[in-house]
């Protein structure tokens, strides 16, 4: 493989391995309404330019009109390069006059004229039914091929195939590279997926990577499934607070920093406040951290904040909130990371796993997701605390679903106890990794300055 060039979005040329392969043959194939003409039009003004232009070429899938118009819309659209640096021709009228012998003399006609450096052909599978026969089809495509071939420009082809065609449409054995837009259904959610599925002399991202259309384009999120890294990293030896002193002399003056903390627990048992106990406490040290929440949107979680003495307002705290209706979890996961980076975050709180294990779907997804996030936050010396909400409301039998309990350094799970005349709340710390802790049952209570521990562990 020679060159790349930009598909106009860094994420997606990751995807490919540095951008899509130039002089080649790429094809951009997918239902309607996946996306495929943006995303051509983005590489074509990503990369025109008025010494290597880009030629776009519809043809009789959809009036060049249409996609004039609904291109204006995005973000990237200069009507300025419009016959300066990008070229639309619509060849319909070439086929209708000559079937398929008078497009290619067309096609190159526009070539020997513009010198374009991208050459995009929409729509590519369009052209099918004007060979008479499969036979002609196959030499109108190896004519075709071969002189563009030969022509240093780099060809994107966008059609709207299925699946099954990859297998028995003669142009995905000429293509250089193919890439699939189209969505994912994992119950009652659906996401849109971006997948490659050839790419000729070259390494790439397999499997399913989620994507967005907006003004801006398209936007993709590289599928996050980190592999076991033996590579050794220096671990901090500082111990940080978790905000609740009596829970410090549990466990040896706090948490070590770089863990992650799981605290489970029934609905109301103040797994949330322990969460914010622990940012804030960091903030309140002049440490950047990052609330990371689908339960509160920011008018509902800064009122409860404010109840404790907190504000959201507090310099050096990261509000990151995303409802958990419409939750692309591939997006979030880089938002967070992405954050982390950018703010230089000590300390993480993500409340809760419950919502995003329901807009993962996937039970694997879901663990990798976590375990890619734990992973990346340890080398950062980033330290999380995470919610879970357990089922039962008296006495958890599980902490936690699909093995997270055993990826996190700590777990304290919160309970309830049914007293004769109220219901009392309890801590327990399960596990510290790498650390001794007082493994005794403490009642706590929740008060306006938050959570306090109301009474002495038993000496059994």
């Amino acid at each position: 493989m020679s060159g790349r060039i930009s598909s106009g979005n860094a994420n997606l040329d990751a995807i490919l391995g540095g951008g899509m392969p130039e002089n080649a043959i790429n094809i951009v194939m997918g239902l309607p309404g996946s996306g495929k003409t943006i995303l051509a039009q983005q590489i074509a003004f990503h990369n025109a330019t008025p010494e290597r232009p880009a030629l776009y070429l519809s043809t009789v899938s959809e009036p060049l009109e249409k996609i004039l118009r609904y291109g204006q819309g995005l973000d990237y659209f200069d009507e300025e390069e419009i016959g300066r640096s990008v070229f639309y021709e619509d060849l319909g009228v070439a086929l209708e006059k000559g079937a398929l012998t008078a497009l290619t003399d067309r096609i190159f006609d526009l070539v020997r004229e513009c010198r374009p450096g991208v050459i995009v052909i929409d729509s590519f599978k369009a052209l099918h039914p004007y060979a008479t026969d499969e036979e002609a089809f196959r030499r109108f495509l190896h004519g075709l091929s071969g002189r563009l071939s030969a022509f240093p420009a780099t060809s994107v082809w966008v059609g709207e195939y299925g699946p099954d065609e990859m297998a028995s449409a003669p142009e995905f054995a000429v293509a250089d590279a193919i890439l699939s837009l189209g969505t994912h259904r994992i119950a009652d959610r659906e996401s849109r997926v971006l997948q490659v599925f050839k790419l000729r002399g070259s390494r790439f991202l397999a499997g399913r990577h989620a994507y967005r259309l907006s003004s801006a384009g398209i936007s993709v999120f590289p599928r996050l499934a980190d592999p076991v890294d033996h590579v050794s990293y220096d671990l901090d030896e500082e111990r940080i607070s978790t905000g609740i002193a009596p829970l410090d002399d549990a466990i040896m003056s706090g948490y070590w920093s770089g863990a992650s903390t799981l605290v489970a627990g029934p609905s109301g048992c103040g797994k949330t406040l322990m969460g914010l106990h622990f940012v804030f406490e960091g903030a309140t040290r002049g440490e950047p951290v990052i609330i990371a929440t689908f339960q509160e949107n920011p008018s509902q979680l800064e009122r409860i904040v404010r109840g404790f003495g907190w504000t959201l307002s507090q310099e050096g705290v990261t509000l990151m909130y995303r409802s958990p209706v419409d939750l692309y979890v591939d997006e979030w996961v880089h938002e967070l990371l992405d954050a982390m980076e950018r703010t230089a975050a000590r300390r993480v709180m993500i409340d809760s796993l419950g919502d995003l294990q329901a807009a993962a779907g996937d039970e694997i997804r879901f663990r990798e997701y976590v375990y890619s996030i734990l992973q990346r936050a340890s080398r950062m010396g980033t330290s999380i605390i995470m919610t879970q909400e357990t089922p039962e409301l008296f006495g958890s039998r599980r902490l936690s679903e699909y093995g997270i309990s055993h990826l996190s350094d700590n777990v304290i799970l919160l309970q309830y106890v049914q007293g004769a005349a109220r219901i009392r709340r309890q801590m327990a710390i399960m596990k510290t990794r790498a650390s001794a802790h007082d493994p005794r049952v403490r009642e706590f209570e929740i008060t306006p300055n938050g959570i306090e521990v109301v009474s002495r562990p038993p000496d059994d």
